[in-house]
């Protein structure tokens, strides 16, 4: 963690011991008053602090012309990643009974022939006749009029639009030429001979070609989910916005494998209650539970609802409100031609509405084609009836969940910057200090450091006054700091500061343990279904 200086108010005046009773504040937050009515940051604020700290950062920041659309996480980012990948393996993937597999990033020609990704993995783009600057049409007329454009729109369609609009190159203002198309993948050659590959664009792929093996050995029944968590490629365009569009990204997909005729199953039920956001396609918000939502026929059946409902209550466990969370229901423009219903789980930030999660049903297209190019039979039985399972399908960004989870979380008054995390959210569980560096102090504090190392991610941070030390803990999202001072060497106490509220408590070293395992466990899933 990085130093940040400590700024002392005028008339402010620092108080270096550590030692408090409950409720009692000390060093920097005796300076700074706690944060009865945070204020969300600008996007741009919270970039530079997760910059800073560590949490992701441009790719080979040491060399200028390294390529957009590239990121690397630092030691905040990969454990926060890690967690928040952990929570929805708990809240989705085991509570529903699912089986997770690790997919090649590399697949053969004929696997995206079957998709069609060959022929329609594209996006639209037009580039500027002097300055050479590439954009998409799309973004262009959204930035212009401020409205919103469908992406299936044709090339023909993009350019009356933006003729419509008098659009012209950004950055230089000269014409633009007409729409073209561009696919995304990035194709690789195997071996000597060059043999015609892609790196995968989206982890599902993996899932649909290793089905009827999993369905055979995994010995289990429709319906099922699959899972799978992993890196995708895609050669964007005009990739920007950090962790919100890149080419390199992380995904979590689920697909949720089922006979078309039974939707209803007794486990589902629990769904009927939950009551979800929608922005229907006319552009109008309406709050409805899942039975109202299967009444009014915006969501096709119970199976449906279950997985739409699920999703929703992970968010919400990783600190996301229900009010900043709506499913967007794409009209018959803006879905694929081949889905049943789709839907965008789309959560409000800084700069507006951002897309998560593509909810998709995808009918039988990807077994039936993948069947068909292989030769190999995707049908499975199903209590006697031979059935081609259909596909619904949540397609979590986790980079975009990542930031958002930053974001959202990031509070501000004053100078002080706190990442108010779910603690079993937290890079970092518990930041150890000693008061001063020297009588022992630092001895006691490394001792406890290596306790707690086993079971809990432990800093260690001697560097600087206590309240530049809080500053960086509460910037880095750790729930809490442990002070060792001159009554931990009498007692075996130390005081524990909570990082949302500031209070503090003399806490006994043999206890440590105990306790911050209850603050950073993670929420029990309700209702797990057992897997055979």
């Amino acid at each position: 963690m990085s130093e940040t200086r400590a700024q002392t108010p005028a008339g402010g005046r620092r108080v270096r011991s550590a030692v408090a009773g409950p409720g009692r504040r000390t060093g920097w937050d005796s300076i700074y008053p706690v944060i009865n009515s945070p204020t969300q940051m600008s996007s741009e604020e919270v970039v530079r602090i997760a910059q800073q700290r560590g949490f992701f950062f441009k790719t080979a920041p040491s060399y200028p012309n390294t390529p957009a659309g590239f990121l690397d996480y630092g030691p905040l980012g990969v454990a926060l990643k890690g967690r928040l990948v952990e929570l929805w393996r708990r809240v989705i993937v085991k509570r529903d009974g699912m089986v997770e597999i690790d997919g090649s990033q590399i697949l053969p020609r004929a696997v995206f022939e079957a998709s069609g990704h060959l022929s329609s993995f594209t996006d639209p783009f037009v580039k500027c006749a002097k300055c050479g600057s590439v954009y998409r049409p799309d973004k262009l007329l959204e930035e212009k009029t401020g409205k919103a454009v469908p992406e299936k729109l044709s090339d023909a369609d993009y350019d009356a639009l933006m003729a419509k609009a008098a659009v012209r190159c950004s950055k230089c203002g000269a014409s633009l030429s007409g729409t073209t198309r561009f696919n995304m993948m990035f194709r690789v050659g195997i071996g000597p001979a060059a043999e015609e590959a892609y790196l995968r664009p989206e982890t599902c792929q993996s899932i649909f070609v290793d089905f009827p093996l999993l369905y055979k050995t995994q010995r289990v029944k429709l319906p099922i989910g699959m899972a799978q968590v992993g890196r995708s490629f895609r050669n964007e365009i005009a990739p920007r916005q950090g962790l919100i569009r890149l080419r390199e990204l992380n995904q979590a997909e689920v697909e949720v494998f089922f006979n078309p005729k039974k939707t209803d199953a007794p486990r589902f039920e629990w769904a009927k209650t939950e009551v979800l956001s929608f922005r229907m396609p006319d552009g109008k918000d309406s709050k409805m539970s899942v039975a109202e939502a299967l009444a009014s026929g915006v969501v096709p059946n119970l199976l449906i609802g279950h997985y739409l409902a699920l999703v929703t209550r992970f968010y919400e466990a990783a600190g996301v409100p229900r009010d900043l969370q709506r499913l967007r229901v794409l009209s018959d423009e803006d879905k694929a031609f081949y889905s049943k219903a789709a839907y965008d789980l789309e959560i409000k930030i800084a700069t507006g509405w951002l897309e998560l999660v593509a909810c998709n049903y995808r009918g039988d297209y990807d077994l039936g084609g993948h069947g068909r190019v292989s030769g190999t039979d995707f049908s499975v039985d199903d209590e006697g009836e031979k059935v081609l399972p259909h596909v619904f399908e949540l397609s979590l960004g986790v980079d975009r969940s990542t930031y958002v989870v930053i974001e959202l979380s990031m509070k501000g008054e004053g100078e002080r910057r706190v990442m108010a995390l779910k603690p079993y959210l937290a890079p970092v569980q518990a930041c150890v200090f000693p008061l001063v560096n020297k009588d022992g102090l630092q001895e006691a504090a490394r001792a406890i450091v290596t306790d707690l190392n086993d079971d809990f991610d432990v800093f260690y941070d001697e560097s600087g006054s206590i309240g530049r030390r809080y500053a960086r803990a509460d910037e880095s999202g750790a729930p809490v700091c442990l002070t060792v001072d001159y009554d931990t060497l009498k007692d075996k106490t130390v005081t524990l500061r909570d990082r949302d509220t500031r209070a503090q408590e003399r806490v006994p070293v043999a206890e440590l343990a105990k306790r911050l395992g209850g603050l950073t466990r993670f929420p029990r899933s309700e209702g797990q279904r057992p897997r055979k």
